[in-house]
């Protein structure tokens, strides 16, 4: 159990022994593009770990707009190397050292319905710039399973062979940066991986801490999207990092989740056990879910170190607890592409 934040991020910033051997091979530094959002301060403390750990000689640098200064404050103290930057001011962009490795995290998915516009701007029209400026550089792209259709809850999931179907200007914006990149992937020979992600979980946000938290509020629960993917943001931090040893042209493309289908109800279930109240549903499983298959992620770089029921537990736990959490929700139940 953590007893406070503090020894939550302790165990998000834990580098594996594969992971240390992987940085080994990638000569150059690393930047994080899009630092501050959920996963990029535990990713660069992670990443700034591993190299401690493994003696290497890299520097990493994390690039946000940094509207947290304490976020800011924080990475510094990490021995992070932060630059404050619109990353849509162009001669701002043009200004930023030039590195060997960029894992580029900028986006946005929350308020699209609105402001579609700034949406495109960051998910799509970006990539293109960074792209110009790195051009000499390998780049993991974070994205998104939304990029993928709705498949049968029986079919294990959407695997990297499937073609792009998304739902909604969101995820369409994630495929448009997708294929921005591929693009000076192709134009540039820039060796590139697509990290589509479903669902990476902490205790302060993600989708088992808002099932959770239904439960223990007594809250109902809406069952239409009734099965989920999730994995532990320490092990979908180090996927994407290690994802820079990957990088091709055209570029590699890498699921990564955990290895369940879980549903909602049974996860609900579980909570509910270890909290002592009655699950209370609304409506039916349907047929269907954004579902990620996560196998080739695995073979890549072994199952992830946190299992479902750990999760589970370290959840309620936390929840039990009445411990910080972020407003930050996943919005998992969404089936018409609107955020």
């Amino acid at each position: 159990m953590f007893k406070n934040v503090a020894e939550l991020e302790a165990k998000l910033a834990e580098p594996s022994d594969k992971l240390i051997e992987d940085l080994k091979k990638i000569e150059g530094d690393i930047m994080l593009l899009g630092v501050g959002g959920k996963m990029g301060p535990s990713l660069a403390r992670l990443a700034g770990n591993a190299i401690r750990e493994g003696g290497l000689n890299k520097k990493i640098y994390g690039v946000s707009r940094f509207s947290n200064e304490e976020t800011r404050r924080e990475l510094e103290e990490a021995g992070v190397r932060t630059i404050s930057c619109d990353l849509l001011d162009d001669e701002a962009l043009r200004s930023l050292p030039n590195v060997d490795n960029v894992i580029y995290m900028a986006g946005n998915k929350f308020g699209t319905t609105g402001k579609e516009y700034f949406t495109w701007a960051m998910n799509s029209y970006l990539p293109g710039r960074v792209s110009e400026k790195y051009k000499d550089s390998r780049i993991v792209v974070f994205s998104s399973g939304n990029v993928y259709p709705f498949v049968p809850v029986s079919s294990g999931g959407v695997t990297e062979a499937v073609s792009p179907d998304p739902i909604g200007e969101y995820a369409q914006s994630c495929l448009g940066r997708e294929r921005v990149f591929e693009y000076f992937s192709h134009k540039y020979n820039i060796p590139m991986a697509i990290y589509r992600l479903n669902y990476a979980v902490d205790m302060r946000y993600g989708v088992l801490l808002e099932v959770a938290r239904a439960v223990n509020e007594g809250r109902p629960i809406h069952l239409a999207t009734g099965h989920v993917n999730v994995i532990w943001q320490g092990d979908a931090n180090e996927m994407a990092i290690r994802c820079l040893t990957v990088c091709d042209t055209p570029p590699q493309i890498v699921n990564v989740t955990g290895p369940e289908t879980i549903s909602i109800r049974w996860v609900a279930q579980e909570f509910a056990r270890r909290l002592g109240k009655e699950p209370q549903f609304v409506g039916t499983e349907s047929d269907t879910a954004l579902l990620n298959n996560a196998a080739k992620a695995f073979k890549l770089f072994g199952y992830p170190r946190v299992s479902l029921l750990q999760l589970i537990d370290w959840t309620a736990e936390w929840v039990a607890a009445g411990n910080t959490t972020w407003n930050k929700p996943t919005h998992f139940q969404e089936r018409e592409g609107k955020f």
